[in-house]
């Protein structure tokens, strides 16, 4: 059963130091091969996964804005022809705001991309050039205005909590981000990850990330700056104006079914777990062997469904409605959560309790790693 769609490029002109995800650089890329695989790759998961209608698909990387709109173009015409798109379908691709991308930008609106999601990670030139990325401030904020130009929905990421970085600065930042007049912002915090070049850096005492209360100071005047200006959080870091949140990535977290090709990617299709290659070579090679880029394919069991519909649904703002969850799984309420745990944290004003629905506060989101691993009940944490 096909809800959504998620297609990843892995490739990128230069890797970030602080990015973990699962991106590539390469002096060359045959875009014929990768359209032949994914293609096939989108047709082995059709087969398995059922007709119904798409209603998001998510052009993810690496850097997708790099790929020829030719090729997302043909990528979305075998998906309509695959499975259909509902007539509201959100069609999102990430895009890195250089002048050379933003310069397809009406051709890949043309394709059927009607959302972008643009990586401009700061509006000041330091920031940026601390954080590695190929553009200036000004450059970003040309190709803000050519999205805006082409797309129906635009949206743009920032990181916060810099070293350095102080809530007066922040403040600044953030409302100059609200003038650019977007309905959609994700803001995320830097985190130091394992194996990239800001974790040895640190190692290496090159730089002092900052503090965790500062950070959390920083959390704090984030949401309240962008819910005071109409863009309240609906999930712990993504920030929008009523309709406009990201549809694509509202399946993730309510635990609904999506398709996931392209190297890396992860699906969960049917109550399977679906995880492809990552390295783009051992991928395609997959693909020749088998038809498909799958590394692994494993069948979740009702137990660990249910605890990664909590570990998902309580990232959101609405929370979770532990009745219907309790209904889908075919599980008690008391086998989903530590009810004397949940009473705790609302004393504490971590949680709030509206009936069956459950949902944590801005306080409890500063802490939400160790909150879920208290009222998510034990027998799912060990499933």
């Amino acid at each position: 059963m096909a809800r959504a769609l998620y297609i990843h490029w892995p490739f990128c002109v230069s890797k970030c130091p602080y990015c973990d995800f699962n991106s590539h650089v390469r002096e060359q890329v045959d875009h014929t091969v990768w359209r032949d695989a994914l293609l096939a790759d989108m047709r082995h998961e059709a087969a398995l996964a059922g007709r119904e209608k798409l209603r998001s698909i998510f052009f993810g990387g690496g850097t997708p804005s790099l790929m020829p709109p030719a090729l997302v173009d043909t990528l979305l015409s075998e998906a309509e022809k695959l499975w259909g798109f509902e007539h509201d379908v959100e069609i999102t691709l990430e895009a890195n705001p250089s002048s050379v991308e933003a310069a397809n930008f009406a051709d890949i609106a043309a394709a059927g991309v009607n959302r972008v999601s643009l990586g401009m990670q700061s509006l000041r030139d330091e920031s940026l050039q601390f954080l590695g990325r190929m553009h200036s401030a000004d450059e970003g904020l040309k190709a803000l205005q050519t999205a805006q130009n082409a797309f129906d929905r635009v949206s743009f990421d920032l990181i916060y909590a810099l070293p350095g970085h102080d809530e007066l600065t922040w403040d600044r930042e953030l409302r100059e981000a609200l003038e650019l007049g977007t309905g959609h912002l994700s803001v995320y915090q830097l985190t130091i990850e394992p194996n990239t070049r800001f974790a040895t850096m640190v190692r290496r005492g090159e730089f002092t990330p900052l503090d965790d209360d500062e950070a959390a100071d920083l959390f704090t005047l984030t949401g309240e700056v962008l819910s005071d200006a109409g863009l309240p959080a609906y999930e712990i870091s993504n920030h929008a104006r009523p309709g406009e949140e990201s549809q694509h990535n509202l399946t993730y977290w309510r635990y609904q079914d999506y398709i996931g090709i392209g190297p890396g990617a992860h699906g969960r299709r049917c109550g399977f777990a679906t995880t492809r290659h990552r390295k783009p070579e051992n991928y395609l090679s997959a693909m020749s062997r088998n038809g498909s880029g799958l590394q692994q394919e494993r069948a979740l069991g009702v137990r660990e469904q249910a605890s990664e519909a909590l570990l998902m649904g309580l990232r959101l703002g609405e929370g979770v409605n532990l009745s219907e969850l309790s209904a889908r799984f075919g599980l008690g309420v008391d086998a989903l959560v530590n009810q004397d745990e949940i009473t705790r944290y609302q004393k504490l004003e971590y949680l709030k309790r509206d009936g069956e629905r459950i949902r944590v506060t801005m306080d409890g989101m500063i802490v939400l790693d160790a909150l879920l691993a208290q009222i998510v009940a034990d027998d799912l944490v060990a499933a």
